[in-house]
């Protein structure tokens, strides 16, 4: 797969040559080999693969927690050598702080923004509409829902304006009407913001309802076996002849992706 130039403005993420092994019984263990890629700014890609291919690791080196074996990452042209506020991660777990309320958290990473207390109460007032949480400014953590606490979760990394959202399978855990609901908040969040995402999913259907791109990884390889372009309209019906194509495409080239002892997902 070709990389393409950094020197392209619309390039959010690049990605080349990239490899990184861990240690296990005492000898490198690859996890990622010689994967390149590029992301578009305002692009949703989906990340795809078995349990233990690397996708998590791909994303924490892309959020600046692990460094590359070997191989490069750049944001906007610039190398990633550590976590910055340009890179968002949402994780399974929502990770809210307990003795904060919806308003604080969402407002949290704002501290070292040198807004006046207006524009910072706008700000969250803002982001507390946008992702449905009106009337729920002052519950603390405990007294939301699983899916509320995901939108409390969303609107505390987009208010910051990052230049990537990282997700880690952050629906995985809600029942299935809730997945729905916080699937087409994303979608219309990052339709309207034109924000660049990249999703880790295990769920095929989600990445094909998600995805502008599904990125398949090789377990047993560790690269990137096929990059696939979902051509289809948004809103997606699941039912429709095309979607399920897709669906089933996607099955077959995961089914021959072959097993190999895990490491890291």
């Amino acid at each position: 797969m070709s990389v393409e130039s950094s020197g392209n403005t619309e390039i959010t993420l690049e990605i080349a040559g990239l490899s990184h092994s861990f240690l296990h019984n005492g000898a490198a263990e690859p996890v990622l080999r010689n994967i390149s890629l590029s992301i578009r700014r305002g692009e949703l890609v989906c990340l795809v693969g078995r349990s233990g291919c690397g996708k998590s690791t791909l994303l924490k080196i892309i959020a600046g927690f692990l460094s590359p074996s070997r191989g490069h990452c750049l944001l906007e042209g610039r190398p990633i050598s550590g976590p910055g506020p340009d890179r968002c991660v949402v994780f399974q777990e929502e990770a809210l702080f307990p003795w904060l309320t919806v308003r604080e958290n969402i407002a949290f990473g704002l501290r070292g923004k040198r807004w006046t207390p207006a524009i910072r109460n706008h700000q969250v007032d803002r982001f507390i509409e946008l992702v449905g949480l009106r009337g729920y400014d002052e519950h603390l953590p405990r007294a939301l829902s699983g899916g509320m606490k995901q939108r409390v979760a969303l609107a505390r990394v987009l208010i910051l304006s990052p230049l990537i959202l990282l997700m880690d399978e952050p629906f995985g855990a809600l029942d299935a009407q809730t997945r729905d609901e916080m699937q087409e908040l994303l979608l219309s969040l990052s339709q309207e913001r034109s924000q660049t995402i990249l999703f880790v999913t295990h769920d095929v259907q989600e990445a094909v309802t998600l995805a502008d791109r599904v990125l398949l990884m090789d377990q047993d390889s560790g690269r990137i076996r096929e990059d696939v372009r979902v051509e289809l309209e948004r809103p997606r019906d699941r039912s429709a002849p095309p979607f399920q194509q897709y669906c089933i495409q996607l099955h077959q080239l995961l089914r021959q992706t072959g097993p190999r002892p895990m490491i890291a997902d």
